[in-house]
């Protein structure tokens, strides 16, 4: 290695330890959904350890918040980042070109994504096939693929109301996009049909992917960029408009919603433990292992956002609607905290 690099290097370490060491407390970015959680874990962190300042955290979605937590070490970047979705292989491969390389991965607990509708109507009953032939782009008629026609609910399933179609989904920056795509979307195109009669037609198995989850852009599916509160504002003024939300924000808002069965199941806490409910996902953060050590409360706030008297069976997350994880990912999440064991 020539000398040049060896003192760039050097100069890089230097300022990330005076940089980080000159922060007074953590700072966190991210998923919308984990948010809440979050909130409730650093204003308990803040009144259990007086020592420290209570940590900063911001939203803005998953995506956007491990684009921050991937940018580098030292002040100017996040410590941890939020996420209602695991982080990508190629979202890891940028992190480690701008030297985050030491990254510890936490999953705490999980949460289920729901459909919703205004308050005063009647229950939905709903198939992934239902959402699919509503919202997808294009949908099988005939053994082609066709641009969607269908305008209402009823065009979908006759059980269903005679409702235009508006489904407001989160944004693509959203971890919970991915869920909807992954567990609504991709399994509704498989239910209809369409994944077959792409392969027949010769379709490649990438575009037969990207088409599955290829959304509407006729007005009947609308990007949510915002949060969840965005969506309930939307169902407000649109009394026959249909939304994706998380568990948790539809608990706290049991006045102003009602919740649609998935294939029969409704979700609930135990239906979601159980793995009956088909629409949940685990729920992570991320922690710069670089920073542990150099950024006060860093360590201790992570041993105790994974204490049992924040997520365990009776803890302090689970009475605000998280579902814990089973006992044995729990040992398996505390050894992993203790040797800060990186992915």
């Amino acid at each position: 290695m020539h000398l040049r690099q060896l003192v760039l290097i050097a100069l890089a370490v230097t300022n990330f330890v005076a940089g980080v060491s000159a922060r007074d407390r953590v700072k966190i970015a991210g998923s919308s959904t984990v948010l809440p959680y979050a909130n409730i874990v650093a204003e308990e962190f803040g009144k259990t350890y007086s020592e420290f300042k209570t940590p900063i955290i911001e939203s803005g979605g998953s995506s956007a918040g491990i684009k921050l937590f991937c940018q580098g070490l030292g002040t100017s970047t996040i410590d941890i980042v939020n996420a209602s979705r695991r982080i990508r292989e190629e979202e890891i491969k940028v992190c480690k070109n701008n030297g985050v390389e030491n990254i510890i991965e936490i999953s705490f607990g999980y949460d289920g994504i729901i459909i919703a509708t205004g308050v005063n109507t009647r229950a939905w009953a709903l198939k992934p096939k239902d959402v699919y032939l509503a919202l997808a782009a294009k949908i099988p008629a005939n053994g082609q693929m066709v641009k969607n026609p269908h305008n209402t609910w009823k065009d979908v399933n006759i059980k269903l109301p005679n409702w235009q179609i508006a489904g407001y989904i989160p944004g693509e920056k959203h971890g919970t996009r991915e869920v909807f795509e992954e567990r609504l979307l991709r399994v509704g195109c498989i239910e209809a049909g369409a994944e077959s009669i792409m392969e027949t037609l010769g379709v490649d198995k990438k575009n037969v992917d990207n088409l599955c989850i290829a959304v509407r852009k006729d007005g009947a599916a609308v990007d949510i960029d915002g949060d969840y509160n965005e969506t309930l504002a939307r169902l407000q003024s649109n009394n026959t408009g249909v939304g994706i939300l998380s568990l948790l924000f539809y608990e706290k808002n049991l006045d102003k919603l009602k919740i649609a069965s998935i294939s029969g199941i409704k979700p609930s806490s135990e239906t979601i433990s159980s793995g009956e409910y088909p629409v949940s996902r685990p729920l992570y953060f991320y922690v710069k292992k670089d920073h542990i050590g150099m950024v006060p409360g860093l360590d201790e706030y992570l041993k105790f956002f994974i204490s049992k008297r924040i997520i365990g069976n009776e803890g302090l997350l689970a009475e605000y609607g998280l579902v814990p994880m089973p006992v044995i990912e729990y040992i398996a999440l505390l050894k992993k905290v203790k040797t800060l064991k990186t992915m």
